[in-house]
Formats: structure tokens, C-alpha cells, sequence
């Protein structure tokens, strides 16, 4: 008997998608002693990829043009041009000084004024003596070693543009001391301290977060706050956490209303509690992440956000206290906020409470657009989640 082409294909596509959850189940642990999220498949040369991954990984000279990264990033920072044109510098010291950083530390390299794509020369763990301001125009790049930044302060960007951190583990950050601390080869200033966030975005725009490991800091993991816009939070893997993601500075900071940020491709794995996002005031587009058991609720907001969940993953503990999705802190009006679900798929009793009238989709320019597949598909473009083992020569897989 003859089968229609489209027929044969979903048959394919269904075979593929079988067999990476095989594999995602039997062998995709964060190990807690590498602390890197390291997937193995059993079938390499038929990788299912996301959008993203599939704009550089297939390519076994990535290591020899690791600029064409700059090109992969989908929704609102799409425009993050990190360190491309620039020249590259290679961190060499795993070191630290916040007043006067050596040549061939990451922090003399992020305050620099030029464009610069910083790698790595080995594997490397460092510990910062306070925070690490990241000047303009440039990418953290993590590919083919295991880099951590860890017990310690951790990243800031403040007042800065066009910065992509990709490829890194970034856990069990401190916060930082009042003190001096270097921003830029010029510009020495006085730090009140840091909270203890993993990523902290502040007054910043074009910004790409992408394949990084977050876990277990003092304040949030990744917190992006006044009046911050146009960034996108793709492909990470959050763990063991509180406060996960907090999009907005606080209710009454109006001016937070410009801010614009996808968050696509993440696995929120086990032990994470709420805000995944938690917004304020601006436009969130929640695309194609997977939830594992959150403690307390994923999506929640105040001061009239506006939430987009489209085509995610949800699985709820077995509380009974805690399948909602959605959480909304105010004391009423939130029936006119326009949160909706769309392509999502729920299990162990999770549910989406949506509100508002009238259309909430993001808008995107051409550049940023993306279509979010059915929640199905979710674990398959999740499963890469965190850094990834990257070998020169090699397609990324």
C-alpha cells in the first residue's frame, strides 16, 4: 500500500521525537558535582533542534567562527550583538581584582570599551571578589570548556547595550560588599554591594541569555529591572531555587512599562519554587519552556503585565496546594490584564487562569519572529537545556 509523503514524514518525525525522550529520560541528570547539564543521545547524526540551536550547532567549524552565534537569537533581543566585529580575547587567569583586574582575567576583558568576544583558554571556575560589570558590546562565550562563576558575587549589567553570555554555569552566587569595583578602563566607582543575583540586568537593553546553568544564589537568578528592555532568556537550566526570574523593579516603577523580553527554550527543573517569570508593568512572551514540579506557581505578575504563555510544558507537584500556574499579587483590577495560554499542555493538574480582552501577541519585528511549536514538542527542544559539551571540529551535539 502507497503512504502519502506527509504521512511518512510525521511517522519519521514521531520516531525521532520517541527516541530523544528515551534518552532525556534515562540519561538527562544534572550532575551536581560538574554542575554542568550534559545530555547524551544515543542517536547524534538525527538531532531534533530548536530554532536556535539549529542556526550554529550543525556546523563542525563553530569554534573557528563562533561570531555567527550573534546571528541565533529569536524574540525581543534578537538585535544582541555581543561582541561580533570585534576582536577576540582569550581569559587566560582565573583571578580576580574589582579595582585593577590583570590582562587575561574576564573582568578585564568585560570592562574593556571595544567590542570583544571573550573565550577561554581551559576549563575554569572563579570565584569573584564583587560583582562583574560587563561593559558594552560583548559575549561570555563558554563553548568547549566548562567554565563556572561561582560562591561568590556574580554578573551585572548596568546602563549597557548589546551583551550575550552563553555557555557558562553560574551558581551559588553571593552578594557583593560595598566597595570599589572597576567598570570600565576609565571608570572606577563605589558599589553599595550587590544582592546576590546570578545575572542582574539593570537599565540595559539587547541582551541575550542563552545555554547557561543557574542555581542556588542568594537573590534571584536572573533579575531584569529598570526599565530593561528587548532581551531574550533562551535555552538555560534553571535548578534549586527560590525567586527564579523577576521581570519589573517594583509596583509604582512606571517606567518599566518599556520593557519587551522572551524567555524561550528553558527547563525550569526540579527544586525551583515561583517566578518563572514573576513581571511587572511590561510585555513577557513564555514560549515553549519546560516546567518540572514548581513548589509554589510558574507565571505570576503585578501592576498589569502583560504574559503571553504559548506552547510550554507544565507538570505540577503532587501538592494540592500548588497547580496553578498563574499567580497575580494585587489586591484586585487583574481581570482586564491580558495573560493568555496558547499551545500549552498541562498534567498533574496544572491550569492556567487567563484574563483580558483583546489581542496580547508580541509583535514582533521580522527579525525576532519565531513560531512557538504545540507544548508536545517541549521536552525535544528543552533537552539541550545548559551548557552544552561542545568539541571543536566537531557539530555541537
Amino acid at each position: 500500500m502507497a503512504y502519502p509523503t506527509s504521512f511518512l514524514f510525521l511517522s519519521l518525525l514521531l520516531f525521532f521525537c520517541v527516541s530523544t525522550l528515551q534518552a532525556h529520560k534515562l540519561d538527562h541528570k544534572p550532575n551536581e558535582t560538574t554542575l554542568t547539564y550534559l545530555p547524551r543521545f544515543p542517536y547524534p547524526h538525527k538531532k531534533l533542534m530548536n530554532t536556535i540551536d539549529s542556526c550554529w550547532r550543525s556546523n563542525p567549524n563553530w569554534a573557528w567562527d563562533r561570531q555567527a552565534l550573534a546571528d541565533c537569537a529569536i524574540g525581543f533581543g534578537n538585535g544582541a550583538m555581543g561582541g561580533k566585529y570585534g576582536t577576540t580575547y582569550v581569559v587566560t587567569d582565573p583571578s580576580d581584582d574589582p579595582v585593577n583586574p590583570k590582562q587575561g582575567t574576564l573582568r578585564y576583558g568585560v570592562i574593556q570599551s571595544e567590542p570583544l568576544w571573550i573565550v577561554f583558554e581551559k576549563d575554569m571556575f572563579l570565584t569573584l571578589k564583587n560583582e562583574l560589570m560587563v561593559n558594552n558590546f560583548k559575549t561570555i562565550d563558554g563553548r568547549g570548556v566548562k567554565v563556572e562563576i561561582a560562591n561568590g558575587p556574580c554578573i551585572t549589567m548596568e546602563g549597557v547595550s548589546h551583551v550575550i553570555i552563553h555557555g557558562i554555569s553560574i551558581h551559588d552566587c553571593k552578594p557583593g560588599k560595598p566597595g570599589l569595583v572597576r567598570s570600565t578602563p576609565e571608570h572606577v566607582g563605589h558599589r553599595l554591594g550587590s544582592d546576590g543575583d546570578a545575572i542582574s540586568v539593570f537599565a540595559s537593553s539587547n541582551i541575550w541569555i542563552d545555554h547557561c546553568y543557574l542555581a542556588r544564589c542568594t537573590d534571584g537568578l536572573v533579575d531584569i529591572i529598570h526599565a530593561s528592555t528587548a532581551v531574550t532568556v533562551s535555552n538555560n537550566y534553571f535548578t534549586q531555587h527560590d525567586k527564579v526570574m523577576l521581570l519589573g523593579h517594583k509596583d509604582g516603577y512606571s517606567a518599566d512599562r518599556i520593557m519587551k523580553i522572551t524567555v524561550v527554550f528553558n527547563h525550569f527543573g526540579p527544586g525551583l519554587v515561583q517566578r518563572m517569570p514573576r513581571v511587572r508593568y511590561g510585555y513577557a512572551h513564555v514560549a515553549n519552556n519546560r516546567y518540572d514540579e514548581y513548589l509554589m506557581y510558574a507565571i505570576g505578575g503585578s501592576s498589569d503585565p502583560t504574559i503571553l504563555s504559548e506552547g510550554n510544558s507544565f507538570v505540577a507537584s503532587n501538592d494540592p496546594y500548588a497547580k496553578e500556574v498563574t499567580k497575580r499579587e494585587t489586591n484586585g483590577g487583574w481581570k482586564n490584564w491580558k495573560w493568555r495560554s496558547s499551545k500549552d499542555v498541562f498534567e498533574n493538574g496544572a491550569y492556567f487562569v487567563p484574563s483580558g480582552y483583546g489581542s496580547c501577541a508580541p509583535l514582533y519585528s521580522a527579525s525576532q519572529l519565531f513560531t512557538a511549536a504545540q507544548g508536545s514538542f517541549v521536552p525535544i527542544l528543552t533537552s539541550d537545556a545548559g551548557p552544552l559539551q561542545c568539541v571543536p571540529s566537531r557539530p555541537c551535539y
